[in-house]
């Protein structure tokens, strides 16, 4: 007797389709902008860490250095991310963001505000507040350090 799955309901497809619809708003919200959600994280987190590494920007916004980098020079060829060798090892990249680069952010913050309301605009203002505490629970269980042996 095979068991029945609920495909609707099952969690892991939840969480791709409400990420499916946060990506389409985020692109709906800041169309003009020519900029994807990982540019946009990546540009927040260098605008709060000035001179920022490449490795710890990959973890702060969790993608992998690759990814990263060439997502950062996406955005060093439109001219909104800085990128220079460190003193100490010039194997290391610095990142800041140009005046054009801070300009950009500053615009686009309020318009991805926007777009973390529309994305929870079906709940209560208590169930989003449950929501993103759960997600945050989730995915902060899924990141901890496993157990030493």
């Amino acid at each position: 007797m095979s068991q029945s799955f609920d495909f609707a309901k099952a969690p892991g497809h939840l969480v791709r389709r409400a990420q499916q619809i946060a990506v389409g708003l985020f692109m709906a919200e800041l169309s003009t902008e020519d900029v994807t959600p990982v540019q946009f994280a990546i540009l927040n987190a260098v605008m709060d860490t000035p001179g920022i590494d490449q490795i710890t920007l990959a973890g702060r916004v969790a993608f992998d250095a690759a990814t990263s980098g060439s997502v950062i020079g996406r955005l060093e060829a439109k001219a909104w991310i800085r990128r220079e060798a460190a003193t100490e090892d010039r194997r290391r990249k610095l990142l800041w963001l140009t005046p054009a680069g801070q300009e950009a952010t500053i615009q686009m913050k309020n318009a991805v505000l926007r777009v973390q309301e529309n994305l929870l605009q079906p709940l209560t203002p208590e169930e989003a507040q449950q929501l993103v505490s759960l997600l945050a629970k989730l995915v902060a269980g899924h990141e901890a350090p496993p157990p030493p042996f």
